[in-house]
Order: C-alpha cells, then sequence, then structure tokens
C-alpha cells in the first residue's frame, strides 16, 4: 500500500528537502519525456519548496538538481518567456493546410 504524503506545507527539516529533490527529479523526468506542461508545474512546485530551504538544507540537494532548477529550467520557463496558450495552439492547427480545397 503506498505511504500518504504530507501536504507541502506541513514539510519541513529532512523531509521537506527530501520532497524538493523528489519534485526537481519528477520535474527533470517530464522535461525528458518533452511533456512541458507537467514539468512546468512540478518545476514550479519544487521551487516553491527549495524557496523554505535555509541555506544549509539548499547544500543538501544535489548539485546537478539546483543547477537544472535554477539556471537551465529559467531559461525556458522563465518570466521573460511567453507563457503557453490554448488559443494559440488552436491556430496552429489549421494553418499549414495551404489553400484550403483547392477550388
Amino acid at each position: 500500500m503506498a505511504r500518504k504524503r504530507k501536504p507541502d506545507d506541513e514539510l519541513s527539516g529532512p523531509d521537506l528537502v527530501k520532497e524538493t529533490a523528489r519534485r526537481i527529479r519528477l520535474a527533470r523526468t517530464y522535461w525528458d519525456a518533452h511533456r512541458n506542461g507537467a514539468c512546468r508545474l512540478e518545476r514550479d512546485r519544487a521551487l516553491a519548496l527549495y524557496e523554505r530551504l535555509d541555506e544549509a538544507q539548499r547544500e543538501q540537494i544535489p548539485q546537478v538538481l539546483r543547477v537544472w532548477l535554477r539556471y537551465r529550467s529559467e531559461k525556458y520557463f522563465g518570466e521573460h518567456r511567453t507563457p503557453p496558450s490554448f488559443a494559440r495552439r488552436r491556430g496552429k492547427e489549421g494553418s499549414g493546410s495551404g489553400s484550403g480545397d483547392g477550388l
């Protein structure tokens, strides 16, 4: 049977460090699978947890995960990027059809 997780706001100490690392790994898994929406969501959750860590706890997160979270993913998911939009994707569906029915 799966173990129930505590809500994020109840986490502290080693549990907070462990959950932060788990969320970063999950976001990277989604990134590798090209699931950008899921990756963005998990990255935001991981970043919120990471911001709650003190300096000593941040050092417990593996460096490769910290680098991915703070720098590499910021390049693709930062505030300077255009946010995803359903309307933009819909408009792209029919744009490559050429002249339509050929009349």
